[in-house]
């Protein structure tokens, strides 16, 4: 992958985990060690996550070696798809947390990284190098958390939304991409 795509890629999957700071932002305004706290929660978890999923992509990847394009096209769609379709409904409040407190922290995380892990599969078919892109992802996670409960109370939970959007797009985009040229359908 390119530093580019690995820069989109970490940003999309790092919108999920905003949009969800962003609403517990804006629902407690925690002053700026809680941030960082949530950063570093959020951005350790999101970037585990791809390696548990590339670590089990890379078991079946040598059965499926003919198909493993439209896999991680599959995957990174399918994961994009739902990020789009949770990023135009209606209703802000989905991603407000219930409590306080370290555990529906780690919770509201592991439930924002699950897509990451699916990622990690698609990425294992590719070859990429897992461990720079994990950086990469958890470092964007880390900060784009961190703003993101700073900010919250000020630009609401409406703007998390627009961002699990576009990250949901480049996410399809970026799954086409690589399904284009393993095809041969990008000629340079």
């Amino acid at each position: 992958m390119t530093p580019g795509a690995i820069a989109v890629l970490s940003i999309s999957m790092s919108t999920d985990a905003f949009a969800a700071a962003v609403g517990r932002g804006a629902a407690h305004r925690p002053q700026l060690a809680q941030a960082l706290r949530a950063g570093l929660i959020f951005g350790v978890i999101e970037a585990a996550t791809p390696v548990i999923g590339w670590s089990l992509g890379l078991i079946a990847a040598g059965v499926i070696q003919q198909i493993d394009h439209w896999i991680a096209f599959v995957l990174l769609a399918g994961v994009g798809a739902h990020m789009v379709w949770h990023g135009v409904q209606s209703g802000g409040d989905d991603h407000l947390p219930a409590r306080r407190g370290l555990m529906p922290l780690i919770a509201t995380a592991v439930g924002t990284s699950i897509d990451a892990a699916a990622v990690g599969v698609g990425l294992a078919f590719i070859g990429v190098n897992i461990w720079i892109i994990a950086l990469s992802i958890g470092l964007t996670t880390f900060t784009l958390t961190t703003i993101g409960m700073l900010i919250g109370a000020r630009i609401g939970v409406r703007t998390g939304k627009y961002a699990e959007l576009l990250g949901g797009l480049a996410l399809i985009g970026i799954g086409t991409f690589i399904l284009a040229e393993h095809m041969g359908w990008l000629q340079v």
